[in-house]
């Protein structure tokens, strides 16, 4: 078939609003954590958000990650759409609904005292910010299917709208806080993050009401969307996802085992933040692969697109961490005191590797969710996982380094891994495809 080849300028059109509404959802955590470090008790508010917070409302929204790809991936017409909505709100409402028991009950204090050894002084002011962010799961599923739904049928644009409304909601919750005064660190960020987030998912709705005809004169899809295969399709990306999204916890129970670690919490809070903004390019990478894989010889120019940006990205963020750019923002963006800033721009440059690796992970598993084998994304978390237990294993026994560094370290040698495992098992895809280009 003599049909005209993917172009570049087609995928990047496909990619760039994806790539703009992962930075502008990024940039939410370095917002946080620069609004706590300027209010009292800085180390321990940052410390509580990126040690306790963040972690456990990460794990729990762990299933719902995985609903834009399937979104992408399955929302083909009316009757799609209306179950892949059904099994969002269940499945978000229930996590939802986990989320808020274990901020009331005692699971909190299990979780955060013998699996996660926090230090004592950070516990309580957790506690109430955890109540906070509660709709969390809920807001996160919703707004992801929705996208999804949106990438789907060439509304890509509309994925950074939402998330620009969910930053200037954030935004201004924080601004309010500042004036005010009236909530510590860790409770104004869980409130500006959960307010966000509802914002976020009510604004998706409507904007998905413009595109709704579209979806009702699709063409009823030739395999009709069934709970089995929804199933089957959903549960490994579910898994992935949710086991993945352990590195939080993990990494925060390991780090409050090795040397001091109130000081590498509150480092590793920022550290992390800027390191979730230097892998969102490639991130959102994965949506673009999933839905431009059906276009007519895509697979070298969708190849192509992902080595150039990859390299591409790797050098300016190497240019940001040799760079004074690096102290400025640690030191001033950040308001970290100078014994920090210098163990801040050591982490960071270990987290390099990040920058290139996200990009091709994104693109070896878009490939892979494109032809709905979804076990060997699953296998790949696997992979990361042990590999980052390996690395934090170590570092705990050997109780030599300051934890942030072991914790960058294992971020990053996980990351290599979990790549290296999905450019074996997406071997026979890339050889189908590129004999048609």
């Amino acid at each position: 078939m003599d049909s005209k080849p993917l172009a570049m300028k087609k995928v990047f059109k496909t990619w760039l609003p994806l790539m703009a509404s992962w930075l502008l959802m990024s940039l939410e955590l370095p917002l946080l954590t620069a609004v706590a470090a300027r209010l009292g008790n800085a180390e321990i508010n940052l410390a509580a958000y990126g040690g306790i917070v963040y972690p456990i409302a990460l794990t729990i929204e762990g299933p719902v990650i995985m609903l834009l790809a399937a979104s992408t991936a399955l929302s083909r017409d009316w009757a799609s759409y209306q179950k892949l909505k059904k099994f969002t709100l269940i499945i978000g409402g229930s996590l939802s609904l986990l989320h808020l028991i274990i901020a009331i009950s005692p699971l909190y204090d299990f979780i955060v005292r013998v699996l996660l050894n926090s230090p004592e002084s950070i516990i309580e002011p957790a506690r109430l910010a955890l109540l906070f962010i509660s709709p969390w799961t809920l807001a996160i599923g919703y707004r992801r299917f929705q996208q999804g739904t949106m990438i789907r049928f060439g509304r890509a644009h509309m994925v950074g709208e939402t998330t620009f409304v969910r930053l200037l909601t954030v935004g201004s919750v924080l601004t309010i806080g500042m004036i005010t005064k009236r909530l510590p660190g860790v409770l104004l960020a869980g409130l500006a993050q959960g307010l966000g987030v509802s914002v976020e998912a009510i604004y998706a709705g409507l904007r998905i009401r413009r595109i709704l005809p579209d979806i009702k004169a699709a063409p009823p899809a030739e395999n009709p969307l069934s709970t089995k295969r929804f199933i089957s399709f959903f549960t490994p990306l579910a898994i992935t996802s949710s086991i993945w999204l352990l590195w939080q916890p993990v990494i925060s129970g390991a780090v409050s085992r090795m040397p001091d670690p109130v000081q590498s919490l509150a480092i590793w809070s920022v550290v992390a933040s800027l390191l979730f903004i230097f892998r969102s390019p490639g991130v959102a990478y994965n949506e673009a692969v999933v839905a431009l894989l059906e276009e007519p010889r895509s697979f070298l120019i969708l190849r192509k697109f992902a080595l150039i940006t990859s390299l591409t990205i790797t050098a300016l963020v190497s240019i940001f961490i040799l760079t004074p750019l690096s102290q400025f923002w640690f030191a001033s963006i950040s308001n970290l005191s100078t014994v920090n800033v210098t163990i801040a721009r050591l982490a960071l440059a270990l987290g390099l590797p990040l920058t290139f690796l996200s990009m091709m992970i994104s693109f070896y598993q878009g490939i892979i969710v494109h032809f709905e084998k979804t076990r060997p994304v699953a296998e790949a978390v696997f992979v990361f996982l042990i590999s980052m237990l390996l690395v934090l294993l170590a570092g705990v026994l050997t109780y030599a380094f300051k934890g942030v560094f072991v914790a960058t370290a294992a971020f990053s040698l996980a990351h290599l891994m979990q790549a290296a495992w999905l450019m074996l098992r997406s071997k026979k895809q890339r050889q189908e495809l590129a004999v048609g280009g």
